[in-house]
């Protein structure tokens, strides 16, 4: 993402359709010229003023409040305006289509998508990591999801990364240090108590890694497509699951000819669980298009849930389950329908501990079931994440856990390796410096950004 930061943006930052307010936005430097060539009037920093939003002949758009923040004490450390007028689509586009016109002269442009908050993060109004909590903040499914995008937009998550990043930099100073003097650095690692300084620092980054685990299965949850022949219970149970009537259950066969899905929150985790059409083989048409989408949703799923009638177990086609499924997924195997079963084959069954037995119609097993998806998903509900995470910050964590864990190596040959340990311990500063943005490629940038909605 290569924009040019000189230009004056504006977009409407409020969602499209019809509300009973919208807000267009425009941020730039130096916004006062533009501000009286738009409405008429200058405005007092951090004052609302109500009045009309007038087009290029004085006949008023709307009426609403118009807002100025004078930099750096806005969003984006920028002179912002905001128009909060009526949200309805032609207003707001009218509002927008005026500021345009108005600035053309000022050098006012299409915001690009993330831009506002791009500026907030290049003007050092926030870190990266606070930057992406803004879209999980907006795209947040569930209160618990809120809260910790909330407390990563507050810069929880943020704190932890830079107390690490600042006993890594001490650590490395003294490295970098002992270095221009050879033959100390064997004394170097005991004086400085280098290995027991390490030692803590492993310690605090696999509690922020484990922490940043919940918070990536709080916002991305888990895709769970129920798997199995017609007539085994997988809509019964996606309806048990939903606590609602959400797919058509009878006694044909072939009944659920495409997927349902639908989210549901255990613990505030979100996951999708997927209804698809009873594998077998069939001469119906629209059937075989109904299977056909059922294979591929068990290709992509995080968890395929078996479902097997307890009367009838070892389908012909459990192998070909089995073998279908990604190698990254967890497959369990489920058998539905003990509530037709007497009490001794009931115990029985309980001692199998690597298959599931519900009742989706009684509810007998769900409960366990929830757990258990929980559990896979690797959501311990007494442990809550404080902030949200996504797969990078995970990914450059445990990076820079390896790092660590290679200077640790180093330090415990004592046989003049400083310099390795030094470079294990750049490595690991770079890996968290790219969760903060201290030090982000470009391309990183732009694949982060374009993912925001224009307007944001």
């Amino acid at each position: 993402m290569r924009l040019s930061t000189s230009d004056t943006i504006a977009a409407i930052a409020t969602a499209p359709g019809r509300g009973g307010i919208g807000i267009v936005r425009v941020s730039g430097p130096s916004l006062g010229p533009f501000i009286y060539a738009l409405l008429g009037r200058s405005l007092e920093p951090r004052h609302a003023s109500y009045g009309p939003f007038p087009d290029a002949e004085g006949t008023a758009i709307d009426q609403g409040i118009a807002i100025f923040f004078s930099a750096p004490n806005s969003y984006t450390g920028e002179d912002v305006l905001e128009l909060q007028g009526h949200g309805g689509p032609a207003v707001m586009q009218a509002l927008l289509k005026r500021c345009l016109s108005a600035g053309a002269d000022f050098g006012l442009r299409m915001a690009a998508p993330g831009e506002f908050t791009l500026r907030a993060f290049l003007n050092d109004k926030i870190d990266l990591a606070q930057a992406e909590a803004v879209a999980d903040l907006i795209d947040a499914s569930s209160e618990a999801a809120a809260r910790a995008a909330m407390a990563s937009y507050q810069g929880a998550f943020s704190k932890k990364i830079d107390l690490l990043t600042s006993q890594i930099v001490e650590l490395r100073t003294l490295v970098e240090a002992t270095l221009d003097f050879p033959e100390e650095e064997i004394e170097f690692l005991e004086k400085f108590q280098a290995r027991s300084r390490l030692a803590r620092i492993q310690k605090e980054l696999s509690d922020v890694l484990t922490q940043s685990q919940q918070g990536m299965v709080l916002r991305e949850g888990l895709h769970v497509v129920l798997a199995g022949e017609p007539n085994v219970g997988k809509s019964s149970l996606l309806n048990a699951l939903a606590g609602q009537d959400l797919a058509i259950v009878t006694d044909i066969a072939g009944t659920t000819r495409d997927k349902v899905s639908e989210v549901i929150y255990l613990d505030g985790v979100p996951i999708t669980i997927i209804d698809t059409a009873g594998l077998r083989h069939t001469d119906d048409t629209i059937e075989t298009l109904g299977i056909a989408r059922s294979w591929d949703e068990i290709k992509r799923a995080d968890v395929v849930l078996h479902l097997l009638d307890v009367k009838q177990p070892n389908s012909p086609l459990d192998k070909e389950i089995s073998s279908c499924r990604a190698a990254s997924s967890t497959m369990l195997q489920v058998f539905n329908k003990c509530d037709l079963l007497d009490t001794a084959s009931r115990r029985a069954l309980n001692n199998d501990r690597d298959a599931l037995f519900i009742s989706a119609k009684t509810g007998d097993g769900l409960q366990t079931l929830r757990t258990r998806l929980l559990e896979i998903a690797g959501w311990q509900p007494s442990q809550e994440s404080p902030w949200l995470a996504r797969q990078r910050h995970i990914d450059a964590l445990v990076a820079a856990q390896v790092s660590l864990c290679q200077a640790q190596a180093h330090a415990e040959q004592n046989d003049r390796v400083l310099d390795l340990f030094a470079e294990e311990l750049r490595l690991a500063h770079d890996q968290l410096g790219s969760i903060t943005g201290r030090m982000t490629p470009d391309e990183l940038l732009g694949e982060i950004f374009s993912r925001f909605c224009i307007g944001k």
